[in-house]
């Protein structure tokens, strides 16, 4: 019987960094923008060579995949490119790791700490108009989430619920659903942070995404970095034994516009995206809202 472990991390690595090299790439990655946020991000266009789109009226342009307001076009190479990858709609299976691959996980393990990656904030920033905490902070509102109080950014309140009803709904048929709800310890979206080892700033930052722990993890693994501190070999760790919600779960998520990190070569099994570009760029389908 085929083992069910890790995703092939070096394939999708090498595919996160073909992917903006693409001829047709910034086209695509701007019209998905323009798809996503609908009355936030104008339709793509060309633009001083460029595909660029407006966001409350301020233009980005793509900008070897940096998404640079005007001012900033000419310093594109300042900044890390922004994260458009593949994401695929169920879980990869793949063969362990070879010694080759392991090292070079090491190496990009050693190389993330010692040179974070640096990717400019301006349009995120722009998207949802929260460039500093106290801007941040004016956006959230706080919304119930099965059976927990969070701080949300009020644009994706309504997809929040949507997930919550569709959850609720699942959880009376599906045993798996039910004890996974049972057993949520937490749940956090808000909080102005940057990604850990990086200068980047996270989703978490603008309210739009939300991290959720069950009580008892049983062993399993959950996030990347908490399993380095005990295990060098992170990315070798086969998802038997990762603590993964039940794909109901993450369907629901997905279908509203969220991405789940538990798809990312450096996993996060309990973090939940807004990123309905990424599904759109991807050719997966989101639900529309109410």
């Amino acid at each position: 019987m085929r083992r069910c472990a890790l995703v092939f991390m070096l394939t999708l690595w090498a595919v996160f960094q073909s992917a903006a090299q693409s001829a047709e790439r910034p086209e695509q990655v701007m019209k998905a923008l323009s798809q996503a946020y609908p009355g936030r991000v104008s339709q793509a266009v060309r633009r001083n060579g460029d595909w660029a789109v407006q966001v409350y009226g301020q233009w980005f342009y793509y900008a070897q995949g940096r998404l640079l307001p005007e001012a900033l076009r000419t310093k594109a190479e300042e900044y890390d490119g922004q994260p458009f990858y593949n994401y695929s709609t169920g879980m990869p299976v793949w063969k362990e790791p070879t010694a080759e691959q392991n090292e070079r996980f090491r190496n990009m393990s050693q190389r993330r700490h010692d040179n974070p990656p640096k990717r400019s904030q301006h349009f995120y920033d722009a998207l949802w108009r929260a460039s500093t905490r106290d801007e941040s902070y004016r956006r959230q509102k706080s919304i119930h989430f099965l059976g927990h109080t969070i701080m949300a950014h009020y644009t994706i309140l309504e997809e929040l619920a949507l997930v919550e009803e569709r959850l609720q709904t699942e959880a009376q048929t599906n045993a798996q659903v039910r004890t996974w709800v049972a057993n949520l310890k937490s749940a956090s979206a808000w909080s102005w942070r940057s990604i850990a080892d990086t200068e980047s700033r996270s989703f978490h930052a603008y309210g739009a995404a939300i991290d959720l722990q069950v009580a008892n993890p049983q062993g399993l693994e959950t996030y990347w970095l908490w399993t380095q501190a005990k295990n060098p070999n992170w990315w070798a760790v086969p998802y038997s034994k990762r603590l993964h919600p039940p794909a109901a779960v993450i369907k629901a998520f997905e279908d509203y516009g969220f991405i789940w990190g538990g798809k990312w070569p450096l996993y996060d099994t309990m973090h939940f995206e807004y990123r309905p570009e990424i599904l759109i760029l991807n050719g997966m389908k989101i639900t529309p809202s109410i």
